[in-house]
């Protein structure tokens, strides 16, 4: 099975203390961010799409950049637009379909690249299962056909039973494992979920303090459950996409790359430096 590992956005420009990657993952702020990150890892999830003030600013001249500035198998995972999510809630008769059409247009350039990974429905914790019929009409108009993966992201406790889960095996749809917070009551996400023959897993943070889930550092032992998790779905999907999104100040690298190795991928001795940099400067602040 194929494992694709990286972390969830890359472009962070500021300094470590300000939570961006400068200075303790990227050698200076002049460093061709996207490119330097590519030596490092396989994947990326671009999360910036979600919000519409960037995304209305992309052209597929922005996805072809990015094509352009990645090694040849590169994948990046794609987070649909809120507008699509959020503000539509994937209601037909609100032109969900028609802005998601447009959505695949804008991205055609790396799908034509091969470099398009999963497209991620992240779900507002407002969608419940009460919205099952919204969502049931949008994956039944799905350009499923079209050799795409899709994975959707619940964040509500209501989607724990089995309705979902069946609906998604009959799309062929991952559903998106995750580790957030004991508090937000997710904990049903941690389990091992399969529901197509693809997989994707997203490692939040667990900070409690405020709002900001992904200021947060895992340690080794809140990582060695979800080692035996990978065990298990690499018996049952073609491939697995992990992403880090707990991504203030770099500590997203550091365990993307330690999770990297406590899945058998030996390190290269450039990954270990950067990690062992990285987590010194965190533990020193």
């Amino acid at each position: 099975m194929e494992v694709l590992l990286g972390c969830s956005g890359w472009n962070y420009p500021d300094t470590a203390d300000k939570g961006g990657w400068t200075g303790v993952f990227y050698p200076d702020k002049d460093t061709k961010r996207l490119r330097y990150y590519s030596q490092f890892f396989n994947t990326a999830e671009m999360d910036s799409s979600f919000y519409d003030r960037f995304y209305s600013q992309m052209t597929k001249g922005t996805f072809i950049g990015m094509a352009r500035a990645t090694p040849e198998k590169f994948q990046f995972s794609i987070k649909v637009p809120e507008t699509i999510t959020h503000v539509k809630r994937l209601d037909l008769n609100k032109g969900a379909m028609i802005l998601f059409q447009e959505f695949l247009d804008k991205i055609s350039p790396l799908k034509t690249a091969n470099k398009l990974g999963a497209i991620l429905f992240q779900l507002p914790p407002s969608f419940t299962v009460n919205d099952f019929k919204n969502i049931e009409q949008f994956l039944d108009k799905l350009p499923a056909a079209d050799g795409y993966d899709y994975a959707i992201e619940f964040r509500h406790i209501s989607w724990g039973t089995e309705g979902p889960w069946e609906m998604l095996k009959h799309y062929n749809i991952a559903a998106v494992m995750t580790d957030s917070p004991p508090s937000e009551n997710l904990q049903f996400l941690s389990d091992v979920i399969i529901t197509s023959n693809q997989s994707f897993i997203r490692f939040h943070g667990r900070n409690t303090k405020g709002h900001y889930w992904y200021n947060y550092l895992y340690s080794q032992e809140e990582l060695i459950p979800w080692v035996e998790k990978v065990s298990e779905i690499r018996e049952q999907t073609k491939i697995l996409r992990i992403y880090f999104n707990n991504h203030y100040g770099g500590k997203a690298v550091v365990n993307a790359m330690q999770f990297k190795e406590m899945i058998g991928v030996s390190l290269s001795a450039d990954e270990k430096r950067v990690m062992e940099n990285i987590k010194a400067h965190i533990l020193g602040n």
